[in-house]
């Protein structure tokens, strides 16, 4: 059962939690502080962040000073201050080692706010099948449990909006069996322990309109950006891209433009911006004279890419480059910040965005990823010819329009149903709590036909009932610039029913967990009983995606199931 409408946030100057191990942190404008660990349940596996902890209760005003006014405000409780219960070692709820070594940022007291960036990238869910396809188990730095999650975005059953924007849907389920003895009723037969009793997951699921058919949407100039480097001569590579690339030329319209860029050493402009219409034959030619050379430049390739976007830009079409390679760079400017530096008056002067296609069986996840991020655009991955098409032609003309601008999530959870919670996933996507309504600060571009799902692992006060959440998403109307905002919530009655039945199956909620208790194993090795809420076992969890796969008749899902099916085999 999920729960939606319209609610206005009020503002509230809180912070987040900047942990130590997170990437391109975004907006965060706070002064220093020694940062807290936060213990939850004894311990957390490597693969989930915290987000936020709850004190214990016993200072019930902390509540009540956030809380009550908020409640006499808007209707519901907005975060209040409340105790930490980082580790112990100091009056203040430092740790002994924060004291000693280096110096830290610190987080500000623990809030009741979560605030990220909308993300819609799958490569790293692409990238870690090939590579259990391969026999290896994915190097757990490339696992981003958001991409793992998104990947299933078409099996989510969202409502979508009739314009531009976003509709928000708010539902969930407990992740153990209901306890009778707690006046619980018994929905179905979880089997993952009475050690989860008062946890829920918490689905946030944010949906775009469908996309419109092709014959509809706004003319598309595109400036492809090929990495020809010797690497790329690699089966699964240069070849791929070629026959990808080809199958998109004459998928297109007659009013869209191309442009080829390829990249070794050196970038070249390979074909000007040039109109489909009559000139298939030619664009064609062009990518058949495509061939692996020498190293991989490519900060050269991203530089002339946009430099020839910028020539051929076309007012009235959406201007974007995408980018194909491995991302093995070894030649010239190698840092993501020193090349988006340079591009950097192309993005924010004519709003070309980046789209990053990956290929290959070593693949340079960090660097793409940060590139797209930072780039205003996205990644996806592709390992074989099956992969290419959906990309090119079911994908990229999806991505070809935009519906949205630095669109973000704020999440409130209320401290008087809601002990403890954190996000799954997202961890460089993270945003100052105070930054989300300041539309200076970076968000994600979305397009079309698009769903974003953040899931949180929520433990609910025992006996708890009434609200337990408000989900606010914003964005900027990729035309004028104008914020808007959707918002839907949620109430601990909603989150009761059982995480394995009938209704969450045809709901998408149960791949939903299942990809991100997957993601989490990767990362964390699969042994599992570390986290909290307790995962099941990597090979329950392979039975449990077979078993939905075989329910719904889903080609997404029965791959899935298969890529869990080796990583048993490899535990």
């Amino acid at each position: 059962m999920r729960r939606s409408g319209r609610h206005q946030i009020r503002r509230e100057e809180w912070g987040i939690h900047p942990d130590e191990g997170r990437r391109g942190r975004r907006g965060w404008r706070g002064r220093r502080r020694r940062v807290r660990a936060v213990l939850v349940a004894g311990s957390v596996a490597v693969g989930l962040l915290l987000t936020a902890c709850s004190g214990d209760g016993s200072d019930g005003s902390s509540y009540d000073r956030g809380g009550s006014k908020a409640r006499d405000d808007n209707g519901f409780p907005a975060p209040g201050p409340v105790r930490p219960t980082g580790p112990s070692g100091t009056d203040d709820g430092t740790a002994e080692s924060d004291q000693k070594g280096e110096v830290r940022e610190s987080a500000p007291p623990a809030d009741y706010l979560s605030t990220f960036a909308l993300d819609v990238d799958t490569a790293s869910y692409g990238y870690a099948r090939r590579t259990l396809e391969e026999g290896r188990r994915p190097d757990p730095t490339t696992v981003r449990p958001e991409e793992f999650i998104n990947s299933f975005g078409q099996e989510q059953d969202y409502e979508r909006p009739d314009g531009d924007g976003f509709t928000v849907t708010v539902d969930g389920a407990r992740t153990a069996a209901a306890d009778p003895s707690r006046g619980e009723e018994d929905a179905n037969s979880d089997t993952f322990g009475q050690e989860n009793r008062d946890w829920r997951f918490l689905r946030v699921g944010l949906a775009t309109r469908e996309a419109e058919d092709a014959g509809e949407r706004p003319p598309a100039a595109l400036t492809f950006v090929i990495d020809v480097s010797g690497s790329m001569a690699e089966p699964g590579r240069l070849d791929l891209v070629r026959q990808s690339l080809g199958v998109m030329t004459d998928q297109l319209r007659d009013d869209d433009s191309v442009a080829l860029v390829s990249f070794s050493d050196e970038a070249r402009t390979v074909l000007p911006m040039t109109r489909l219409g009559d000139n298939r034959g030619r664009i064609h030619d062009a990518i058949d004279t495509l061939e692996p050379t020498d190293s991989t430049n490519l900060g050269a390739g991203v530089t002339t890419g946009y430099r020839t976007a910028v020539d051929g830009l076309r007012e009235g079409a959406t201007n974007r480059v995408v980018l194909l390679s491995d991302a093995l760079a070894n030649t010239g400017e190698t840092d993501a910040d020193a090349i988006l530096d340079r591009i950097s008056d192309a993005r924010r002067e004519h709003g070309i965005t980046l789209f990053g296609v990956g290929v290959g069986s070593d693949y340079g996840d960090a660097l793409m990823e940060r590139l797209a991020d930072k780039g205003d655009g996205h990644t996806t991955y592709v390992s074989n010819a099956a992969d290419a098409r959906t990309v090119f032609c079911d994908q990229l003309p999806r991505n070809i329009d935009l519906t949205a601008r630095d669109a973000k999530a704020q999440v409130s959870f209320d401290p008087e149903t809601v002990e403890q919670f954190r996000l799954i996933g997202y961890d460089n996507r993270q945003v100052a709590d105070e930054d989300f309504r300041d539309d200076r600060v970076d968000g994600g571009e979305i397009g079309p036909g698009h769903t974003v799902t953040a899931l949180y692992a929520v433990r609910v006060r025992p006996g708890a009932s009434g609200h337990v959440a408000t989900a606010t998403v914003r964005w900027l109307d990729p035309d004028s610039r104008t914020p808007h905002e959707s918002t839907g919530q949620i109430e601990a009655g909603s989150l009761d029913g059982g995480l394995w039945g009938a209704e969450t199956a045809r709901s998408g909620l149960q791949v939903t967990a299942i990809a991100a208790y997957f993601a989490d194993a990767l990362r964390s090795g699969g042994g599992g009983g570390a986290a909290a809420p307790v995962p099941p076992s990597l090979r329950e969890l392979a039975d449990r995606a077979d078993e939905l796969a075989s329910n719904t008749e889903s080609k997404p899902i029965r791959q899935l199931a298969e890529t869990i099916d080796r990583a048993v085999d490899l535990a």
